[in-house]
């Protein structure tokens, strides 16, 4: 089995929406993204590179419930002041929030664009404090200290998506972990770094998840049906070229703009960093 080199990381993501000037203006307002690039139907966001690409579908319906695809999308923030910073801003500007919550190896920010993609914005704990038993992180889901967080920012404010902020992860909802598992495993090379019921987390060389996989939409959840909004594809980026082309060829991939897909039907493409 052929593991991802330990420089291996997300890339950007592409979501269907259905109004592409509404979901620009949440980006940048929510969530301080700069527009990079627009043209025809699309634009692309992010800080100093594309995080999100978004394709308006005017057509598409809504994404329903018990189907496999996006869970959130998980933008990696490089401190714990710039998650501060974020939470007292969107907390100044009223935006609607899913949840807070400390899973001890981050913290993390939980909220949904207008077309209801999921989207985590995080800041990891050093590594250090991470804690490894029998080749598995302990994660959990407790509630944020939030004064803590925001404290961590002193007085300083958000403006934009600081530099070198990145897709820290992708969690995807598929119909069956355990298939999915083994195929991120054993066809990509990831490793297994948790699991609680019903969801699995992977990770290339010891982060403790650039990939989750989870049922909670149902065991058996199908692919949605065409033409609704939600998840195009992500990106793994892979810095080796050698391990790239490995790896796409390992998949049946013949270019770099090739998807493949994962046992649930979510697309994703190889690329070299």
């Amino acid at each position: 089995m052929t593991k991802l080199p330990a420089d291996a990381r997300m890339g950007e993501v592409t979501l269907a929406v259905h109004d592409l000037e509404r979901s620009i203006r949440y980006y940048e307002g929510a969530l301080g993204f700069r527009l990079l690039a627009q043209g025809g139907n699309e634009a692309r966001l992010g800080g100093e590179r594309p995080l999100v690409r978004l394709v308006e579908e005017r057509d598409a319906k809504p994404r329903p419930r018990h189907v496999s695809g996006l869970y959130h999308v998980a933008y990696l923030l490089p401190t714990r002041a710039d998650l501060g910073r974020f939470v007292r801003r969107i907390a100044e500007q009223r935006t609607p929030v899913q949840g807070a919550s400390d899973h001890l190896v981050s913290e993390a920010i939980y909220l949904g664009d207008p077309d209801g993609h999921g989207i985590e914005v995080y800041a990891d704990r050093p590594r250090e404090q991470w804690r490894w038993e029998n080749a598995r992180l302990h994660m959990a889901t407790l509630p944020m200290d939030v004064e803590s967080v925001v404290a961590a920012a002193g007085g300083s404010r958000w403006s934009r998506m600081p530099e070198g902020s990145t897709v820290g992860h992708v969690h995807l909802n598929v119909g069956d972990v355990e298939e999915a598992q083994e195929f991120y495993r054993d066809a990509v090379g990831f490793d297994i770094t948790a699991a609680i019921p019903m969801a699995s987390f992977l990770s290339a060389g010891g982060y403790h998840h650039h990939l989750a996989v989870n049922a909670w939409e149902g065991i058996g959840a199908p692919a949605a049906p065409k033409g609704t909004l939600g998840l195009r594809s992500y990106t793994l980026e892979v810095p080796d070229k050698a391990a790239a082309e490995e790896l796409r060829e390992r998949l049946g991939l013949d270019a770099e703009d090739s998807l493949a897909r994962d046992p649930s039907g979510n697309a994703f493409r190889v690329v070299r960093a």
